[in-house]
């Protein structure tokens, strides 16, 4: 494909995103079939979508998913299959040469396969070898803390809970997952500041809301099927109100698919109704600049005997630590704000009117906050906005953490965390008579660190792609190879396979739209979306091969013969899901009768303390923090290189993207056809760095190591990004992001803020980009 340039001037969805998905659908290879499926996407009785964790609507429709949706299950649900045939003609050093994106594309993994160091290959091996092989790996750990245990937001509640508790029967909490990547930053911040990590608000709050702020967000690309709700708050007369350095369109206007209107006329609609463009890592800033006005026009209230601006009841009976927090207002100096915001004082004011004009407020977030150094205290200068107006725990307003992965939040709930609380684990010994670990396991970087120590001697990965997710992808690489094992359990091909341990098993998996047959019948799993709420996920399509296997199976089969019966019956459990489901309700809080709740059409809602005016912190109230403001963005081990930035880059996705799957190599929002190497940039950016449009440059990070960091071959590519800023995609970025550049309190990769200077690349070549700026 030719790789080409040519801004895109149309909407959000409408007519490209049908025609993305048709092209989907035939490319799946079994497109009648993928098409009967889809139309039992989020319906009761059909399975959930795998494409994201945004909640479904509780009314009934026939078309209940959206064009990223649609590409997320065609992907799974294609009819090419990897078997050991495929293995056999293809050796790892040779699949090594192929782009993450030819990996994926062969299809689904469709035999358990072992590694062959002596001929570079995977051969099979029969499941019970392959358990056997784990099990004796296991068991001869001098300490079970020589083990990781990774987690993909993917699996289900059933796998989740049944993972953790082989893994803390076998003696450990190390339980890196995807969510210490994403949104760790959020659960660390709430946590602290509400007593829960968790979002307060649901997708009927939405319709309630007369103002939603975006921090940090693109749904257009990440979570479609907000668009809908954005759209209908703005012809609501809602205030609309996006902070985001890049003018996504999914931030700008919508062409609803399923609208024949918009659709025959060729109209749009606007989703905002403000937007603000704040320097990357200035979202604290510009909040606290919020803040800052909102106290000046409370105190000229008090003085005035005006209407009230803040809510005064909410902070006298529910909140702690306010004077302090005012305090730090009135010390946050304006020129500070305005230099690390990168709004002027009048855009800041400006947004703090609009907020001020709103009785219910929503505010989301999503990795464009998370991923910073100093993203846990963005975060909570987030929900101090909120408790100043007390705009929690009532109808249309509260706080709406995005999340990605379509059960990354379930996981938690099920226990997959590194650092549990104390009744998670007495409630666990209490129910299997057990002792568990109680000392804190690994994160992800804390993992990777681990491997490279030599410290891990097996690393087991449920579902994911860990070796291409995860940052400083070279060191990342090395650490899975030092492993005495790896495992992954995957439905598709992809990087890690490639980077196995001295042995190394891939175990193929059912996925969420496979239908799963146990010896007690078809069964079901369940989710949990951003809003809590949990529901049941059927199956449709018949398995590619009859070695596949779900996960409850695979964690029941490695726990059977790693640890026997102890302390439950495992195959038992993976014969029948719903006694699992038994155990979770009087495991896990807010779980009773489980089953009989899941059957209920649309499931059922896990309550948030919150809206009860609950605060499980330890001062029982809503706590401020008194954050000061960076003294500069830049991290200490910036500085220390003594080399001034060219750029500050942000890594994100393409539009045709989920995650670390590359679904095709176009991204129709931002114009780009037929590559993924390029480097959006200010068209003065260029100028001033000595380049010309359509040149390649290496991109070499700053971080003072000795290691050196850099990708190479990037096309230079004139786009609206505001100057001393660029972004490029991951996961191709992620070798830039040290392993040590991390958020303060929550370890997440702070890939949203990398400095990087520019050199002309080796093999360049100028204008390989055919740009057309019509």
């Amino acid at each position: 494909m030719t790789a080409r340039y040519k801004p895109y001037t149309g909407p959000a969805a409408g007519w490209g995103a049908l025609r993305s998905v048709g092209l989907a659908w035939l490319d799946s290879k079994q497109p009648i079939k993928n098409l009967r499926a889809m139309l039992k996407t989020n319906q009761h009785g059909g399975f959930d979508c795998p494409g994201c964790a945004w909640g479904d609507s509780a009314e009934s429709a026939h078309i209940k998913f959206c064009e990223n949706g649609a590409k997320a299950v065609n992907w799974e649900a294609t009819g090419r299959a990897v078997g050991a045939d495929f293995f056999a003609r293809h050796s790892v050093s040779q699949l090594r040469e192929q782009s993450d994106y030819w990996l994926e594309y062969q299809g689904r993994l469709t035999d358990p396969m072992r590694y062959d160091r002596a001929s570079d290959h995977y051969v099979p091996v029969s499941w019970e070898q392959a358990f056997a092989l784990i099990a004796s790996h296991l068991n001869a750990l001098e300490s079970p803390h020589q083990a990781e245990f990774y987690t993909s937001g993917r699996a289900s509640n059933e796998a989740a809970f049944l993972y953790q508790l082989f893994v803390r029967t076998l003696g450990t909490n190390n339980f890196p997952d995807c969510s210490n990547m994403c949104h760790e930053a959020s659960g660390v911040a709430l946590d602290a500041c509400l007593g829960t990590g968790k979002g307060s608000v649901t997708l009927a709050d939405f319709a309630l809301a007369d103002g939603i702020f975006i921090f940090g967000q693109n749904p257009g690309t990440n979570h479609p099927r907000m668009l809908e709700p954005l759209k209908e708050a703005v012809k609501r007369g809602a205030q609309v109100v996006c902070f985001n350095p890049l003018r996504e369109r999914g931030l700008e206007r919508f062409q609803h698919p399923q609208n024949p209107l918009e659709m025959l006329s060729n109209t749009s609609s606007p989703l905002n109704t403000a937007f603000f463009r704040p320097a990357l890592g200035g979202d604290m800033a510009a909040l606290r600049g919020i803040a800052k006005c909102l106290w000046d026009w409370e105190q000229q209230a008090l003085e005035q005997g005006g209407p009230a601006v803040f809510d005064r009841g909410f902070l006298a009976e529910h909140c702690h630590g306010v004077e302090s927090y005012l305090a730090l207002l009135d010390h946050s100096p304006w020129d500070q704000i305005t230099q690390q915001s990168g709004l002027s004082r009048e855009e800041i004011e400006q947004a703090a009117q609009r907020y001020r004009r709103c009785e219910r407020v929503i505010i989301c977030w999503a990795m464009g906050i998370t991923q910073h150094h100093h993203a846990v205290a963005t975060i909570q200068e987030i929900a101090h906005l909120q408790m100043l107006r007390g705009q929690l725990g009532k109808p249309g307003a509260g706080l709406c953490p995005v999340r990605g992965h379509s059960n990354v939040q379930g996981d938690r709930t099920m226990g997959i965390n590194e650092r549990p609380n104390g009744a998670l684990l007495d409630a666990i010994e209490r129910q299997f008579a057990i002792a568990v670990p109680r000392q804190q396991g690994h994160n992800t970087v804390e993992a990777i660190n681990a491997m490279l120590a030599g410290q891990i001697k097996v690393f087991v990965a449920l579902g994911g792609n860990f070796a291409q997710a995860t940052p400083d992808t070279p060191r990342t690489h090395q650490a899975l190879q030092r492993c005495e094992l790896t495992v992954q359990i995957s439905t598709k091909l992809n990087r890690s396979h490639l980077t196995p341990g001295r042995d190394a098993l891939i175990l193929p998996c059912l996925g969420r739209t496979d239908i799963d047959i146990q010896a007690s019948g078809p069964q079901a799993v369940s989710v949990e979306d951003s809003f809590s709420m949990i529901h049941a996920s059927h199956g449709q399509l018949p398995p590619l091969s009859r070695q596949m296997r779900s996960e409850p199976a695979i964690i029941a089969g490695m726990a059977q013969a790693t640890l026997g019966n102890r302390p439950v019956q495992w195959s038992e459990l993976a014969d029948d899901y719903a006694r699992i489901r038994e155990l979770i309700s009087v495991t896990i809080p807010g779980f009773e009768n489980f089953n009989q709740r899941l059957a209920q059409p649309g499931g059922f809602h896990l309550a948030n303390p919150v809206n009860s005016m609950t605060w499980n912190t330890p001062a029982a109230k809503a706590t401020f923090s008194t954050n000061p403001l960076p003294k500069v963005l830049l991290h200490e081990r910036v500085l220390a290189t003594g080399q001034t930035p060219d750029l500050i880059l942000q890594t994100l996705r393409s539009h045709d993207q989920y995650n670390t799957t590359i679904y095709g190599l176009n991204d129709r929002y931002r114009g780009v056809q037929g590559t993924r190497e390029v480097l959006f940039i200010n068209a003065l950016d260029i100028r001033r760095l000595g380049f010309v449009p359509g040149q390649k440059v290496d991109l070499v990070a700053l971080w003072e190591d000795g290691v050196d960091r850099r990708v190479k071959g990037f096309t230079l590519l004139e786009f609206d990004v505001p100057p001393g800023q660029a972004a490029a995609y991951y996961p191709e970025t992620n070798p830039l992001v040290a392993l040590d550049s991390y958020g303060e309190g929550s370890f997440t990769p702070a890939s949203k803020f990398i400095a990087v200077r520019l050199e002309a690349s080796a093999a360049d070549t100028a204008n390989q980009i055919n740009v057309a700026l019509q």
